[in-house]
């Protein structure tokens, strides 16, 4: 029986990695958390039983414990609560499906307890991959990824002599803005933005597709779970999200990792690696499909790539400061309080406000994180 805990069972990784439990019958899950939705966590505690939930608000926290008086599930809260759960003995895999910069703590923790992570939330790297992947290696523990495109280049690794590896091709769909120049943008709206061509996804991530801020997040990540150069990551406009990603090889070899445009095989990849098991989704039918076709990203309209690469080859803080920046700003253009085309002008200004720290600290990571936070408040 594998045992596994959640952080971000509620949301769209979070719900298809228990579907993935549903359908296998030997995933225990020991533990559980999410923001504030207990209406759904009620439901995932009466079916799957975890020993531990955790709510990160506080109130939300107080009316589940009285939602599920009747059951043995404990409820804790806040960071403490997320800490109790990557630590706990019962578990063997966290899986980290938590939105923003709140899983680098649990993650730290999980590692130090030497959990193996299904990584889902790619914040944690992006801003302290420095911390966290010589602290993996050093307690000899697994980061198997599950965004799509890292599972893709995973996967394609395999059996392979990485000394040979020459090119991480990394894919994009490019969004439902694929194709628009930037006087177009200027009149997109938030329900537009949220009209993904191919991936069913949350509204951030969705957003993100859409300005292309998310395949700078993917290139930083990418970054430090295969120990590449920013030079040796180059993104792929492939629009029918059939490529998920490729390995280019010395010798001129590409292998790539091809299937429908489905999270559940990468997030069932990772709980069982290096197992495939039998999943009961659609195959690719070549014939209907007719053609896969690529391009190249347009990345003085999209700046959220351009600005990503700033980002990393600056390095130190400066990843946390794009990333928080384009946190903020996104949850102001889901409430319609700016413009498409300010998600970019406010992630630079941030950037360009930031005094960069060389090797920071979980704690300076954070404090940048907060500046920049109350840099768009002040600014907007």
């Amino acid at each position: 029986m594998k045992k596994i805990a959640i952080l971000g069972s509620t949301g769209s990784i979070g719900t298809q990695t228990l579907q993935i439990a549903r359908e296998n019958k030997d995933i225990e899950v020991v533990a559980l958390a999410a923001g504030r939705n207990t209406k759904l966590m009620e439901q995932q505690i009466r079916e799957f039983h975890p020993q531990l939930v955790c709510m990160w608000e506080e109130e939300a926290g107080k009316i589940l414990r009285n939602a599920v008086k009747d059951t043995d599930t404990k409820v804790v809260t806040g960071m403490e609560g997320l800490i109790e759960i990557a630590t706990m003995p019962q578990a063997e895999i966290l899986v980290t499906a938590i939105v923003g910069m709140i899983g680098i703590r649990p993650t730290i923790a999980a590692i130090e307890s030497k959990k193996d992570i299904a990584l889902a939330n790619k914040e944690t790297l992006v801003t302290a991959g420095h911390i966290i992947m010589p602290l993996a290696k050093k307690m000899g523990v697994s980061i198997l990824p599950v965004d799509s495109e890292h599972s893709a280049i995973f996967q394609s690794l395999q059996g392979q002599d990485r000394g040979g590896l020459e090119k991480i091709l990394l894919t994009a769909s490019g969004g439902p803005f694929r194709g628009k120049k930037r006087e177009e943008l200027e009149h997109m709206t938030v329900e537009d933005a949220l009209k993904h061509p191919n991936w069913s996804m949350g509204r951030k991530i969705t957003i993100d597709s859409a300005s292309l801020v998310n395949k700078g997040l993917e290139v930083m990540e990418a970054k430090w779970l295969f120990d590449v150069e920013l030079s040796q990551i180059q993104v792929v406009i492939q629009p029918q999200s059939i490529i998920h990603s490729m390995v280019q090889y010395r010798d001129g070899a590409v292998i790539a990792q091809l299937g429908i445009p489905d999270m559940k095989l990468p997030i069932q990849y990772a709980l069982y690696y290096p197992e495939r098991r039998p999943m009961k989704e659609e195959r690719i039918d070549f014939f209907k499909l007719g053609q896969i076709t690529f391009e190249e990203p347009d990345s003085d309209t999209f700046e959220g790539l351009k600005l990503a690469y700033r980002a990393a080859e600056t390095g130190g803080s400066m990843p946390t400061v794009f990333n928080a920046a384009n946190e903020r700003a996104v949850a102001l253009f889901l409430e319609k309080k700016i413009r498409f085309l300010q998600i970019y002008e406010l992630i630079e200004a941030a950037m360009e406000h930031h005094h960069m720290i060389e090797n920071p600290t979980v704690e300076q990571i954070l404090a940048a994180e907060q500046e920049s936070y109350e840099f768009i408040e002040n600014r907007i």
